[in-house]
């Protein structure tokens, strides 16, 4: 094989890419001497739309319309007097538009004041046909046949099909975020020497946090917050699951954390794909002791600020749930006082980022506790996503879901 030859196939296989390459027509050109008399007819007399008007750099104006379907655009061009261009004006002929019932659209745009050269003829070859002029004369086809009215039938009928599916589809997904949202906390047990909060903002219209607040009787409440793996309708699912899990298992939760959290891990485990996991704050507050027991499996560390302004990291005490069927966790404890802030959160809160690529970051979030630790959880709450949203202004991608919990003295 020459050389010649080897280069010529390496030219052509480096022409095959392995995507397909967008590629369509942009545009056809009409001259015209008037651009405003032209968009007149096509605007208002054709019923076309205006693609665009502008001024480029030199000053000269582009006007482009296009059919109600949007795909053709002719662009408006008036060339300068003195050009060979000028002396092209009305002179084109190459422009074929298409319908499906010439006839109809022969009546709607004469009486429009459209001239036509004219009224609809049969062609040899089974189709309708007739000719109209612009104002400047450039002359166009308008016709029509059984297979182009057949193709513009299966293409309306496959437009309104992916619309009535966008639409079912959208529905669903809303019915789907109102019953994701009363998964989450309806009601608050009252506690004599705790007040607290939650709150999820998702970045879609479902997704994969979670917290909750278990009431588990003997004046015990379970705090729990958790981050699924995945986004979208995977990770609500996920969600559900493990809400579930816990919501069910958590009659033993009172003196039993452990047995309760590896019994939702078995069960997490094996009603879930390989790969699917969460990572979960579980925290058992005794409003009687003021005594917080906690795991952390694989989550965020929680902050606990201190009434001194002293902060301690309640860190992980055991792995995630749901990838391993042999697991467990250690179980930890901390006293609580009147004055104290724990903050249960997820990576919403802490890696979402501004236009300079900075994270809000854990820093962040503590130095908004110790500045706001005076106000309500509720309002606390709002001022910390308030802080997060205008560090990260632009579109959220990822939920932001926060639980405050402040020890107060007895009630």
């Amino acid at each position: 094989m020459s050389n010649s030859a080897s280069s010529h196939r390496l030219d052509q296989s480096s022409d095959r890419p392995d995507r397909q390459l967008h590629l369509s027509l942009h545009h056809v050109t009409i001259l015209v001497r008037d651009q405003d008399r032209s968009l007149r007819f096509y605007l208002d007399q054709l019923g076309f739309n205006l693609f665009i008007d502008v001024r480029n750099e030199s000053g000269d104006r582009w006007v482009a319309v296009a059919p109600p379907d949007g795909i053709a655009i002719l662009a408006l061009v008036t060339p300068r007097p003195d050009s060979d261009e000028y002396k092209l004006i009305g002179r084109s002929r190459d422009v074929v538009f298409v319908t499906e019932d010439v006839t109809a659209k022969f009546h709607q745009w004469r009486e429009s004041g459209v001239r036509f050269h004219h009224p609809p003829q049969a062609t040899p070859w089974g189709g309708t046909f007739t000719r109209f002029e612009d104002p400047d004369g450039n002359c166009f086809v308008l016709m029509g046949r059984d297979e182009v009215s057949q193709g513009i039938d299966a293409q309306r009928r496959a437009v309104a099909e992916k619309l009535e599916a966008e639409r079912r589809a959208a529905q669903e997904l809303e019915i789907a975020k109102q019953v994701q949202a009363r998964l989450f906390p309806q009601t608050l047990p009252a506690l004599r020497t705790l007040d607290y909060a939650g709150i999820c903002l998702q970045a879609r219209e479902v997704g994969g946090d979670y917290y909750d607040f278990l009431n588990l009787g003997r004046q015990q409440l379970g705090l729990v917050i958790g981050d699924i793996s995945g986004k979208g309708i995977a990770a609500a699912l996920l969600m559900a699951h493990l809400q579930a899990n816990l919501r069910s298992q958590c009659v033993i939760a009172w003196d039993q954390p452990q047995r309760l959290l590896r019994s939702v891990n078995k069960l997490f485990y094996e009603n879930t794909a390989d790969n699917a996991y969460a990572t979960l704050f579980f925290a058992e507050y005794d409003d009687r002791a003021r005594r917080l027991r906690y795991a952390n499996c694989g989550h965020l560390s929680a902050l606990l600020l201190r009434s001194d302004n002293t902060l301690e990291r309640l860190d992980s005490t055991g792995t995630v749930l749901g990838l391993f069927s042999e697991w467990d966790c250690s179980i930890a404890e901390r006293e609580i006082f009147s004055g104290d802030t724990l903050a249960l959160y997820t990576d919403g809160i802490t890696e979402s980022f501004n236009n300079a690529g900075d994270e809000f970051g854990e820093q962040r979030l503590i130095e908004a506790l110790r500045r706001n630790r005076d106000l309500s959880p509720e309002a606390l709450l709002a001022s910390i996503v308030d802080d997060v949203q205008h560090f990260s202004p632009y579109e959220q991608h990822d939920d932001i879901t926060l639980i405050v919990a402040k020890c107060t003295q007895d009630q």
